[in-house]
């Protein structure tokens, strides 16, 4: 199952005491619903405990129960529908609007006045509307509702619980997002998920660290490959000075340091200084082979004069 399933599943295990919340978890639910106008409430579900919870979440904040439920023992997607004028009506009134003038749909803030209401509502909105992806790849959690005035009014009422979302639309639908690693941990832990919002945390610590050990991988390879340019630079201007003869005439401290790097080509500068008999430093070991890279960039120039004069 998905990140989001599972997350919507213990959700589900979730019940908070009180009718006035089951009202505005209903709430949430209805106004990010497939389908909830005067004619017709259709949730659809493929999650078989979310099934389980709206039919007894309604149960409870309802004198009414739905006209169509799902076959039992049937799998895959499920309806649980509502087309009874009498019990649309009833329902529409316990949030405070009248059938025959219910044009677009409205967050009456009037349902939600207590905090576990408000919780409630947003938990709602998240179990018919709601999206989190796996964080193993990216952070997003996103609520879809199709009615425009609902997502403002969402949006405005997270403002006021302390979140700060995002807005967008996509294909007719107005949606209310995150992108925020901690965002949507606070945000699960609200709606009643602690145990995903800590798997959310120690994906992201997990990541981390991946990130932390390729960026000290990557570092060190970098390091490695400049160790290896550089030394190969260094035995190539010792290979000259030998070649013309002049390795001889060199300061026994400048011999001394052409040896050690011929007999240790991998290593870096500090670990020569470290094995330089008498022990230097790593600045003043730099300082030598730069020394004899550049005497052999002398020579060069001079023997490359002397074959200008002398063609034979």
């Amino acid at each position: 199952m998905s990140f989001s399933y599972d997350t919507k599943t213990e959700l589900c295990k979730y019940l908070p005491d009180g009718k006035c919340c089951a009202v505005a978890e209903c709430y949430g639910m209805l106004l990010y619903a497939n389908k909830f106008s005067t004619r017709e409430i259709r949730i659809i579900t493929g999650n078989k405990e979310l099934g389980e919870r709206i039919a007894e979440r309604f149960a409870h904040a309802f004198p009414v129960s739905f006209d169509i439920l799902p076959e039992q023992g049937k799998t895959g997607k499920q309806a649980y529908i509502i087309n009874n004028p009498d019990k649309l009506g009833c329902i529409v009134e316990t949030y405070g609007f009248s059938p025959g003038s219910l044009v677009a749909h409205h967050v009456n803030l009037g349902v939600l006045e207590d905090e576990c209401c408000r919780r409630s509502f947003i938990r709602g909105a998240f179990l018919t509307g709601g999206a989190i992806t796996d964080p193993e790849k990216c952070y997003h959690l996103e609520l879809v509702t199709d009615h425009y005035n609902v997502s403002r009014e969402t949006y405005s009422l997270l403002l006021d619980m302390g979140f700060s979302p995002k807005e967008t639309a996509r294909g007719g639908n107005y949606i209310t997002y995150f992108k925020q690693s901690t965002a949507i941990e606070d945000f699960l832990t609200l709606i009643g998920a602690p145990l995903h919002a800590m798997k959310l945390m120690s994906a992201k610590i997990e990541k981390d660290m991946r990130n932390s050990v390729n960026r000290k991988v990557n570092c060190d390879t970098a390091n490695v490959a400049k160790t290896v340019d550089a030394s190969a630079a260094q035995i190539e201007a010792i290979r000259k000075i030998e070649v013309i003869g002049a390795y001889e005439t060199l300061p026994e401290k400048l011999r001394q340091t052409a040896q050690l790097r011929l007999q240790n080509p991998e290593l870096s500068i500090k670990e020569l200084a470290d094995i330089s008999m008498p022990p230097v430093t790593k600045s003043c070991l730099n300082h030598r082979l730069r020394k004899l890279v550049e005497l052999s960039e002398g020579i060069n120039v001079t023997k490359t004069s002397h074959n200008d004069e002398n063609p034979h």
